[in-house]
């Protein structure tokens, strides 16, 4: 009897250890699972706060770049100086101003010359003779057409009195033309000396600092040479800008006398052709 009692409490020992064991099984892959789910969701956590991080590096690194170039413009042009860099950038927006007035002018002037020739030649054919040439002439915008005003308005003294006309009013119109050009000049020639200028007061000053200080320091001389040189930069860019201008504007001239010199020629022609009708 002792041992069969000893035999059932033998069991139900083990059924008690084996049911514990299950238990702690049970619990541990349940941390496991909770732990690895932690795991995971602090991983994806992690890498959208480092995504909205760079988002937020880049779009402040485009706001910096777009932000960039004029801030250093500006920066540098205080650091050149006012007084100086003020001035230089008077002589850009003064040569800017007349170089674009220059430009509508000149394009405005172009005239189709064939065109005009073959008006005025059918008008001294068959419309009228030298008033209804003169007329269309007065329609007409641009120098050949004034040029042709006052050749016909001569046209019953003579082909001679014609040409001497046609080249008198020729001088006047290109004058015209190269009208404000000295301006333009002037201020590619004034911006470059004003930068030096202010970079041989900026060097003045330099060496007042290091007669002051009584030591020659590398960075008290770089500061002053860098601010002295701002102001020359300045000036060479004005002018490198305003001489690009005055070329385009010298060329444009160029190719309007030609045409203005050539149509003359043709008008002479067609005055010599119809006997200059009256």
């Amino acid at each position: 009897m002792k041992k069969l009692l000893s035999l059932i409490l033998f069991l139900s020992f083990l059924t008690l250890g084996n049911n514990t064991f299950a238990q702690d099984e049970v619990i541990q892959d349940s941390v496991e699972s909770v732990s690895d789910t932690s795991a995971v969701v602090e991983e994806n956590l992690t890498s959208e706060v480092v995504q909205t991080t760079e988002e937020e590096e880049e779009i402040i690194f485009e706001e910096e770049e777009s932000k960039g170039f004029h801030q250093a413009i500006k920066e540098q042009f205080i650091q050149g100086g006012w007084q100086f860099m003020g001035i230089v950038l008077l002589c850009l927006i003064l040569g800017l101003a007349v170089s674009i007035e220059r430009i509508i002018t000149l394009n405005l002037a172009t005239t189709d010359t064939k065109k005009l020739l073959s008006d005025v030649d059918d008008a001294l054919k068959n419309k009228g003779g030298v008033n209804a040439a003169k007329e269309i002439c007065k329609n007409t915008r641009g120098p050949v057409a004034s040029i042709f005003t006052q050749g016909l308005m001569r046209a019953s003294e003579g082909i001679e009195m014609v040409e001497k006309s046609i080249i008198s009013y020729g001088s006047v119109e290109m004058g015209k033309l190269e009208k404000g050009m000295v301006w333009i000049s002037l201020f590619i020639s004034l911006a470059p000396m004003l930068g030096f200028m202010g970079t041989v007061i900026g060097m003045i000053g330099a060496f007042d600092a290091i007669a002051e200080a009584g030591d020659v320091s590398p960075s008290l001389v770089a500061g002053g040479i860098k601010i002295a040189l701002l102001t020359t930069v300045g000036g060479l860019i004005v002018a490198v800008i305003l001489q690009l201008f005055y070329n385009y504007l010298v060329s444009k001239i160029d190719s309007l006398v030609n045409n203005m010199e050539d149509a003359s020629i043709s008008l002479v022609d067609i005055l010599v052709k119809n006997k200059l009708s009256k």
